[in-house]
């Protein structure tokens, strides 16, 4: 795969600001980090555990189906929703979702709530993909899984009662980064034209030198990021790969407009703010939106960090207005 050099300066926001009030509340209310990281296997559980807390009752859809895609490393599975609202004989517009959580957590019941949300929201379908995690499956799994996800939601459209020329992509940090990489790659095949990517505080450059003021105090911190890296693509010239690293394609001309969410207190935001120039820069629509009090993971947390409500309308805003 190609590459280009990457725009990773230090960061040089002179001020971040200050976290909104929810977000103090929802860090007093973590517990000390653990002096010896915890395995993959204990993060995961301790991510499902942490769902009640995090997000309120899950909202009702009009469907919901369990499905499984053929994949490179075995079957992907996926969960399907159908928005509240919509006609049941309607081939809808479909957001193919891919899930946060650095590659190494999350599940479709983790975002359960956040595609259910952005479905009745946008009045569309949502297809949840359920890729496979690392550090088990390393780079690039992740990306084949979701690359063959969006793939076979296309190839099934009429059983999904979705309409093909009407497929966007999205995914929240681990989960921007495999749409933002996967709209590239549908790109270069030209096979599906993709309607939009949605980009929720994405990574998309994994050898951006972080923000060491997000060294603790934050949902997500720099040490925490690097660790994550290190798990899903642990050699130098996987981390330059467009594949893991969006930003290092030699051309962002041609891609699906985007919307890019950000959040002020968190690692990622200095290199959302980059690709996103970038994008306008090599005539891509964008749109951001900034929610400076705000941390990482907020649009999944709407139990504690009720602005996870907003971002919810802004990706519904922004599907709404491509289909």
């Amino acid at each position: 795969m190609s590459a280009t050099s990457s725009a990773a300066p230090l960061t040089v926001r002179a001020s971040i600001g200050e976290l909104d009030a929810d977000s103090v509340a929802f860090m007093a209310l973590q517990p000390k980090p653990p002096a010896v990281p915890p395995t993959p296997e204990i993060a995961r559980e301790a991510m499902r555990r942490m769902r009640p807390v995090n997000q309120p009752d899950l909202p009702h859809v009009a469907m919901i189906r369990e499905y499984q895609a053929p994949g490179p490393g075995g079957p992907i599975p996926l969960r399907y929703y159908r928005g509240v609202g919509t006609a049941t004989n309607e081939a809808l517009p479909v957001q193919v979702y891919f899930h946060g959580g650095g590659w190494v957590i999350g599940d479709l019941d983790s975002h359960d709530w956040t595609c259910r949300a952005v479905a009745n929201a946008a009045k569309c379908a949502v297809v949840n993909v359920d890729y496979r995690l690392a550090p088990e499956h390393r780079f690039p799994a992740a990306y084949d899984d979701a690359l063959a996800a969006v793939k076979w939601v296309a190839a099934n459209a009429k059983l999904l009662n979705i309409d093909p020329a009407r497929i966007s992509v999205g995914g929240d940090s681990a989960g921007g980064n495999l749409a933002a990489a996967a709209a590239i790659g549908l790109r270069d095949e030209g096979a599906i034209k993709l309607r939009a990517q949605i980009l929720t505080y994405p990574i998309v450059d994994l050898t951006w030198r972080y923000d060491e003021r997000f060294s603790e105090g934050v949902a997500l911190t720099s040490g925490g990021m690097r660790a994550f890296i290190d798990a899903y693509a642990p050699l130098p010239e996987q981390r330059r790969d467009w594949r893991g690293s969006p930003m290092f394609t030699p051309s962002l001309k041609g891609l699906p407009p985007a919307l890019v969410i950000l959040a002020g207190f968190d690692p990622l935001y200095d290199e959302g703010e980059a690709y996103a120039a970038r994008l306008k820069q090599e005539g891509v629509a964008v749109t951001v939106t900034r929610y400076p009090g705000q941390m990482h993971g907020f649009a999944s947390r709407p139990k504690l960090l009720p602005k996870a409500y907003d971002a919810i309308a802004d990706m519904a805003a922004a599907l709404t207005a491509h289909q």
